[in-house]
């Protein structure tokens, strides 16, 4: 909202984008609406148009839409234009750029393909768009309006995951029903129809075997060796990449990609998937598999994103010493390279630290990057902030989750 308040008058598309059901409507046309009237705006100058709206079907041409926007408008006052999934006009990145070019429109779109961020796109925007990038709810958003204690906020945050809409059930069974429900005939049909997926049971079973993985290294080729050894379905890796798109541009996974921390490149073609809602993964699933661990991983890479970082596994190549004293090489993972402008952040997320040699384990690849960065490991144990011997700082699962700043405590 801050951000769109500040964006107000700029001359430029300003692009809400971000999943399926995350609000992005919501912030849009209620929300925003709502306090462009308590500002005295009248509402004859705020123009909202749904491209879901059957009712609106003719305006996916672009001449019939840029006809109705002159009948509702006029050359003196200033009026707001608000479109709802705008990718479904044809032509309109034309469509958007003709309205620029009268200074009194200002204009808000929002989409659910990520392709609308690509550099593609901005191109064809000419530099003149602002792009807000919409998530499900974060913890500190769900906890604060979740009406329990924060350990019963957390248990179903990463059962059930931020979708707004969550709260307007009251059962288990309920929010289930409604997240595999918004799975199968938003997400997955959404994909089918807009890519025009032939198999659809090959694009169910990757989004399972990806929902079965996280925090899990894939690659192409791996994946089809998972479907041949385990589904014994022959699935090309052309197929496979095309699938994997998909999934991104839906918003339904996130890749981070695996960054080489001394030689600084990245390296390889083996990724980590994260989906982008916790509870999706879990009802994609049917509720099996509810390991804490790897689902803590995920949450933690979601609020890395929603902070606005680049992450990015962390690959460190270490020399050791064998039982003979032969030197052998070896390679330590990092889970998360954090960047945003100047600052890094190397990040270990672990559920339990209980003793000194799962604390070894848990730091090794940490005390193995020797540059100045801050390293963090993050632990689900409810403890107060603290540096180790080795100038480590572990933090609490719900402090990093709860404050904007635990990582720069």
């Amino acid at each position: 909202m801050e951000k769109l308040l500040g964006a107000r008058r700029n001359q430029l598309v300003k692009v809400i984008t971000g999943p399926r059901r995350c609000g992005k409507t919501y912030l849009l046309t209620r929300l925003f609406h709502t306090r462009l009237v308590e500002e005295g705006v009248p509402e004859s100058q705020i123009i909202e148009i749904s491209m879901e709206d059957r009712r609106n079907r003719k305006l996916i041409d672009p001449d019939a839409f840029l006809d109705y926007i002159d009948s509702k408008t006029n050359e003196h006052d200033v009026f707001y234009v608000i479109i709802d999934e705008v990718l479904q006009i044809k032509e309109f990145t034309d469509v958007l750029n003709t309205l620029l070019l009268r200074r009194n429109l200002d204009v808000y779109v929002s989409g659910s393909n990520s392709h609308f961020l690509s550099s593609d796109i901005a191109t064809e925007f000419r530099g003149r768009d602002f792009q807000i990038r919409m998530h499900p709810l974060s913890f500190a958003e769900f906890y604060s309006a979740f009406a329990g204690s924060k350990e019963e906020a957390w248990r179903q945050y990463w059962i059930y995951g931020g979708m707004p809409n969550l709260f307007s059930f009251h059962t288990d069974e309920e929010k289930s029903q409604y997240l595999q429900g918004i799975s199968n005939t938003v997400y997955l049909a959404d994909i089918k129809n807009r890519y025009s997926v032939r198999n659809d049971s090959d694009l169910q079973t990757l989004v399972k075997v990806m929902a079965s993985g996280i925090g899990t290294a894939f690659n192409p080729n791996r994946l089809v060796n998972t479907f041949k050894s385990v589904e014994n379905v022959a699935i090309s890796r052309l197929t496979i990449e095309h699938y994997l798109s998909y999934l991104t541009d839906a918003f339904l996974i996130n890749k981070a990609e695996r960054y080489d921390v001394k030689g600084r490149k990245y390296v390889g073609t083996l990724a980590k998937y994260y989906f982008e809602d916790i509870g999706l993964r879990n009802s994609i699933i049917g509720f099996k598999q509810l390991e804490e661990t790897h689902i803590m991983e995920n949450v933690v890479f979601n609020e890395l994103k929603v902070r606005g970082f680049q992450v990015d596994v962390g690959n460190v190549d270490v020399v050791g010493k064998d039982k003979e004293g032969k030197s052998v090489r070896s390679q330590l993972e990092i889970d998360f390279v954090a960047n945003k402008g100047s600052r890094r952040y190397y990040i270990q997320v672990a559920y339990a630290v209980p003793d000194m040699d799962k604390m070894k384990q848990e730091t090794s690849s940490l005390l193995s990057v020797k540059d100045a960065f801050r390293k963090i490991l993050i632990v689900k144990e409810n403890t107060l902030p603290w540096h180790n011997d080795d100038g480590i700082a572990i933090i609490s699962l719900m402090d990093f989750l709860l404050n904007p700043g635990s990582l720069d405590f």
